[in-house]
């Protein structure tokens, strides 16, 4: 397979399940996207949208009922999966147990006939590269989880794969340790110069990682953007819930002109953005994450009156459960703060996000 390609193409797939009477259920609905070489995509979302199912079907572990596959010019849908080429790393890394690294690694190159010196020398650079020098000779079980990664990596890579597809390869990890393979990975990435896509469903994965990020719901694309597209102005209500829009408020529409929008509640008015709302829309959904809030100063508008109810301590921040005549909100400010203070809140307008959604 060409490992100099320039572009991966998803035209219209989709992928569907038989269920036990006798009808089908769509576990993916028209998935149409095209991935540059060099670029590392994620596909983001809740359990059971669709991204799992998006890797199989690239990685040719499941059939498409739909659609079609390319890499430059070759339809690859119709090939079996050892004829596409594309390196895996799997949630439970699936190292043989047996195995040393060094035979774990080498492992796909003896099944294509690779020579001896060929394979030695191929597996000592993908190695290198993972940093695990000094490894060669280890079982799996004598490796800490990270390394165990490392190596599930390296088996990917050393087959000069064009794709890389990655399925939550760091979710068995504990926290410190994924943050730093995070970065482990897109250092690989980056020296690889090939095409990485990423299945997950932990947002900060996403927006530290990806040039671009796929979210999904049942099966089908939310929305599709950079990180910074997506964290700051998600598409629509899921998108907005997903990416850790918490406040989600019911207001009625005062004013609105272009995408911006005035919006009022229990005599509260808040001036924000709107994200596709049509003329003549009476209500809105308002979403507004908690790290948006701020201590209002003296002339400040966009303004909410709360009470603390309770309070989460986070070290340089905390998550206030807060009160209001809108209704209860999440707010994460830094400071000393006790159950029952008064506070008054101030959201930047480009903050307060508009959708005709139901909330």
């Amino acid at each position: 397979m060409n490992e100099s390609f320039q572009q991966l193409r998803l035209d219209g797939v989709g992928r569907q399940y038989p269920t036990a009477s006798g009808s089908t259920v769509a576990a993916l609905s028209d998935l149409s996207l095209d991935i540059q070489r060099g670029e590392f995509i994620a596909l983001l979302g809740p359990s059971g949208c669709g991204k799992s199912t998006a890797l199989n079907c690239l990685a040719g572990l499941a059939e498409l009922s739909s659609g079609s596959i390319w890499l430059d010019d070759t339809r690859i849908d119709v090939l079996p999966p050892e004829r596409r080429g594309f390196g895996m790393v799997f949630q439970n890394y699936a190292l043989f147990p047996h195995m040393s690294v060094r035979d774990n690694v080498g492992f796909g190159l003896r099944m294509r006939g690779t020579p001896k010196t060929e394979i030695a020398q191929r597996v000592k650079s993908a190695l290198t590269l993972v940093q695990l020098e000094g490894h060669e000779g280890k079982l799996p079980g004598q490796l800490s989880g990270g390394q165990q990664q490392r190596v599930a990596i390296a088996r990917a890579i050393v087959i000069e794969p064009p794709v890389i597809l990655m399925d939550e390869p760091l979710s068995n990890l504990d926290a410190k340790l994924r943050v730093e393979m995070r970065a482990e990975i897109r250092r690989i990435h980056r020296q690889l110069e090939r095409a990485t896509i990423y299945v997950t469903h932990d947002q900060d994965e996403a927006l530290s990682m990806a040039d671009r990020i796929v979210v999904m719901r049942a099966g089908s694309v939310q929305q599709v953007g950079t990180p910074r597209e997506v964290y700051g102005q998600p598409r629509n209500l899921h998108v907005a819930r997903f990416m850790g829009y918490r406040n989600v408020l019911t207001f009625q529409v005062t004013h609105l002109e272009a995408d911006r929008i005035t919006v009022s509640q229990q005599q509260i008015s808040l001036h924000g953005t709107a994200l596709s709302v049509p003329t003549g829309t009476q209500t809105v959904a308002v979403a507004i994450r908690p790290d948006d809030f701020e201590i209002a100063g003296d002339r400040q508008t966009n303004c909410i009156d709360a009470t603390v109810r309770h309070l989460e301590f986070g070290g340089r921040s905390s998550l206030l459960v807060v009160t209001s005549s809108i209704g209860e909100l999440f707010v994460r400010l830094s400071g000393d703060f006790q159950p029952g203070d008064q506070i008054r809140l101030h959201i930047p307008a480009d903050r307060v996000l508009a959708y005709a959604e139901a909330a």
